[in-house]
């Protein structure tokens, strides 16, 4: 097993129209949501990209502690996720800072395309993630459990500052943390996935 830390970089994934405005809670979007809705993807498509930078693990689970050599803790809902699997995929993900430029600039100008940018994004991210989990998954020819991200189930976001630290997230994909554990570029995911034999 190859505990380097990789990066990859990514053609967009396919656009779901549905699931973004599932996020930004329009459930039955009129024609003039729509016209919005596309306005603000082409803005936003011309400043998006999707860098992943990851590292394979071992994984070793004794009495809900994880343990995956670098870092350990105390997580039943992970232990139970991981329960199997030959080993963890830990990766950072990110569409990049360009689109929370954006989103800053349209919440004082309007607040409706800043919603929409807003829920474009977490599609975005989403979407990066299902690819990159794919993939890889493929590659190995091994099955991938759901990612699991720090600030879920009973994982402390202050894992964020050790995950980070080690991908080396600011130098590989200029993804940084701030003093209340957050990430910049705000739409950027950090995540566990373990992998077990078919």
């Amino acid at each position: 097993m190859n505990t380097k830390v990789l990066i990859r970089q990514y053609d967009e994934p396919p656009i779901r129209e549905s699931e973004i405005l599932r996020y930004a809670r329009c459930n039955e979007a009129c024609e003039e949501t729509l016209v919005l809705l596309r306005s603000c993807l082409e803005e936003a498509r011309k400043v998006l990209t999707y860098k992943v930078c990851f590292s394979e693990l071992p994984v070793n689970i004794n009495d809900h502690i994880c343990d995956f050599g670098f870092l350990s803790f105390k997580s039943e809902s992970l232990s139970k996720n991981l329960c199997n699997c030959t080993s963890v995929i830990l990766f950072c993900a990110t569409i990049g800072l360009e689109l929370d430029r954006l989103i800053s600039k349209y919440s004082r100008l309007s607040p409706a395309r800043a919603l929409l940018l807003h829920a474009i994004g977490t599609e975005r991210i989403e979407s990066l993630c299902d690819v990159f989990c794919k993939e890889i998954s493929a590659e190995q020819k091994l099955l991938s459990r759901p990612r699991f991200s720090p600030g879920y189930g009973d994982i402390p976001l202050e894992l964020q500052k050790d995950i980070l630290a080690f991908l080396q997230s600011h130098s590989n994909i200029a993804v940084f943390l701030n003093e209340s554990m957050l990430m910049s570029p705000t739409k950027s995911v950090t995540a566990f996935m373990g992998l077990y034999e078919k």
